[in-house]
């Protein structure tokens, strides 16, 4: 309860008001823009503007941030991945208002006006407030006739849906079969027959060989290679060159003390009694009475504070550990709650604080007091640093020149090394698809070098940008074309290949005989390893497939016997020695089940009709435009 999310529970409530209905679905029409300014998709033909895409992703962002604060990693916020996914959602959202239109949906004004009087935060004493709407609406940067907009779309869009969500039928007959076989257990155990156990017999005729290199031979070119020379242009390399003096490094440690130290933090135990900030007055001061006579026995007995907190508190995730959350520093927890914490001394407890979770009472347990680090130790990040900061203002006008310098003198990389004190380096032989070194493993840089213009006119690439500030120049040293590799020199590989195949066929055809004795009912001698239980639900490691193997068998009699092929090219034998029927007379829990299961036909539903959309609109994405 008062671990990380429960912590931003009301920030979550709030999240979740103004989105109302699920986010793939929100904000049709609200976010539209004036044409002209480039659009990322097209979806039937009409647009979907960049400035429409770039609200939708500061949204989500801020939504992101606001639900998990200072624990989110703030790389991910412009991910592609994120990226393309809120671009999906837009596109989504073309789609299902098409949808909607084409189908004849549309919602009363009596329906828009039901749905926002009942929205909590827009009530008084419980029943709606006009004047609270629109303080509410013009605290968050919106206006009532955009918000109503928003949400006349999502119950025109939860119509559409509706048909999916709310009538999907499973009977009780295939609940339990599902049921019984999601929960059903086996129990085995296994023994391996690996092809590494017979590579010692096999030793391939020089006939198999030949005959392995003339039907393979494409297999054993060796792909145009090149070797080359090339130069760096990035913030870092023009840093380097850059002098900064003792005073400016000195000066600026001074004025930002607060990026070289360690912030102050504080180790705390609480005892939460629990009451929601939507519960009465009653309710809330019965909670309140409980827990000041808590706090009247905590007072009296203190050292026994983690023995309260583990019978007494309401917050899971520390009351197992007496109520002890660690250390932390500002930002972190609920403001009432850290404001009581930063002004208390260590061993000293008070209470009761409240929050939006319910009455605290807190112990300080310990103070890390705030650290700054010694100018030494910092020295080189700082130099860097102002390092960095001299070059950036520069750097578009010095990447301009680099490129032109190349250029212009296309048959040498010395005049640009020379102009901007940089050291030419050389690769070894790269192809294509080369991964190494990874500065030259970018793919209009590597077409670039494999160009005629490069490969046979000798001329220095153009500068490329393979990453962030940093331009690659290459030319070519060595040209080699594809050629084919003779036998005698790929001999072993082959001969590898060929005992790895051959070992992996004994292997299987020893592993089917011993099943076949198995199941006969003959003695054979078998060294098998651990039992367990396993299930649909509970592979234990095993594959799918060979899940599915062992609830294919027949175990009519025990132990059973199955088989198949492992990853590692054997054969895994398996002993069936039981089976562990599941409990299926608990009425609540097979109504869960049930419940679980619409769910996922409902999404199963749900992605199948999505993407018969898609089919059936005409929908361009512009990737390069995002």
């Amino acid at each position: 309860m008062f671990d990380f999310v429960n912590r931003k529970k009301r920030i979550v409530q709030f999240v979740l008001l103004l989105a109302v209905l699920p986010f793939m679905f929100w904000g049709v029409q609200s976010y539209r823009s004036e044409s002209g300014e480039g659009y990322v998709a097209v979806v039937d033909g009409e647009e979907i503007q960049r400035r429409e895409f770039e609200q939708a992703l500061r949204d989500h962002q801020a939504r992101l941030r606001a639900m998990f604060g200072g624990n989110f990693d703030n790389a991910m916020l412009d991910s592609y991945e994120l990226r393309d996914s809120v671009l999906e959602r837009l596109i989504q959202q073309r789609l299902l208002f098409r949808e909607a239109v084409n189908n004849g949906f549309t919602v009363l004004d009596s329906q828009l006006v039901n749905e926002i009087s009942q929205i909590p935060e827009f009530q008084l004493d419980n029943k709606f407030s006009k004047k609270q709407y629109e303080a509410f609406l013009r605290n968050e940067g919106l206006n009532p006739v955009a918000f109503e907009s928003r949400v006349r779309q999502e119950l025109l869009l939860q119509q559409l849906l509706d048909g999916y969500s709310e009538n999907t039928f499973i009977s009780d007959t295939a609940v339990g079969k599902v049921m019984y076989l999601s929960e059903v257990q086996r129990e085995i155990s296994q023994a391996q027959i690996m092809p590494e156990d017979f590579l010692s017999q096999i030793e391939p005729a020089e006939s198999d060989i030949k005959d392995y290199y003339d039907a393979r031979q494409s297999e054993f070119f060796l792909p145009e290679r090149v070797r080359v020379e090339y130069l760096v242009l990035s913030l870092e390399s023009l840093a380097e060159n850059e002098p900064v003096s003792d005073d400016a490094i000195q000066n600026y440690y001074d004025e930002h003390q607060a990026e070289f130290g360690q912030p102050e933090e504080r180790k705390a135990s609480h005892i939460l009694l629990a009451v929601a900030s939507t519960a009465s007055d009653d309710e809330k001061q019965a909670v309140r009475g409980k827990a000041e006579g808590i706090l009247e026995q905590v007072l009296q007995r203190p050292e026994q504070f983690s023995e309260f907190a583990e019978n007494f508190s309401d917050d899971p995730g520390s009351a197992s550990r007496g109520g002890d959350l660690g250390f932390f520093g500002r930002g972190v927890m609920v403001k009432a709650f850290e404001d009581e914490i930063f002004q208390m001394q260590p061993d000293e407890i008070r209470g009761l604080v409240e929050t939006d979770f319910g009455f605290h009472i807190i112990q300080l347990d310990e103070i890390k007091k705030a650290k700054i680090a010694d100018l030494n130790e910092v020295r080189e990040q700082i130099e860097r640093k102002l390092k960095l900061q001299m070059v950036s203002s520069v750097f578009g006008e010095a990447s301009e020149d680099f490129s032109n310098t190349v250029y212009e003198q296309s048959d040498s990389l010395q005049p640009a090394a020379e102009k901007f004190e940089l050291t030419i380096q050389q690769s070894d032989w790269i192809d294509k698809n080369a991964t190494e070194p990874a500065i030259l493993a970018n793919e209009k840089l590597l077409s670039a070098i494999f160009s005629d213009d490069v490969l046979f006119d000798k001329r220095n690439t153009e500068a490329i940008e393979v990453m962030p500030d940093t331009l690659v120049s290459a030319r070519v040293l060595e040209h080699r074309e594809a050629t084919a590799q003779s036998l005698s020199i790929v001999r072993d590989e082959i001969v590898g290949r060929l005992k790895k195949q051959k070992a992996a066929d004994m292997a299987i055809e020893e592993g089917q005989a011993k099943l076949e004795s198995l199941q006969a009912g003959e003695d054979v001698a078998i060294d098998w390893g651990e039992s367990k239980q396993v299930s649909y639900m509970q592979p234990q490691g095993l594959s799918q497939e060979v899940i599915r193997t062992i609830f294919k068998a027949d175990v009519d009699m025990l132990p059973a016997y199955t088989g198949g092929k492992n990853p590692q090219g054997g054969y895994s034998l398996i002993r069936i020695t039981d089976v562990i029927e599941p409990e299926m007379t608990d009425k609540e829990k097979r109504m869960n089940f049930s419940h679980q299961l619409q769910q996922m036909i409902t999404q199963e539903e749900m992605s199948s009709y999505l993407g018969g959309i898609r089919q059936r609109y005409d929908v361009t994405v512009k990737r390069d435009s995002y």
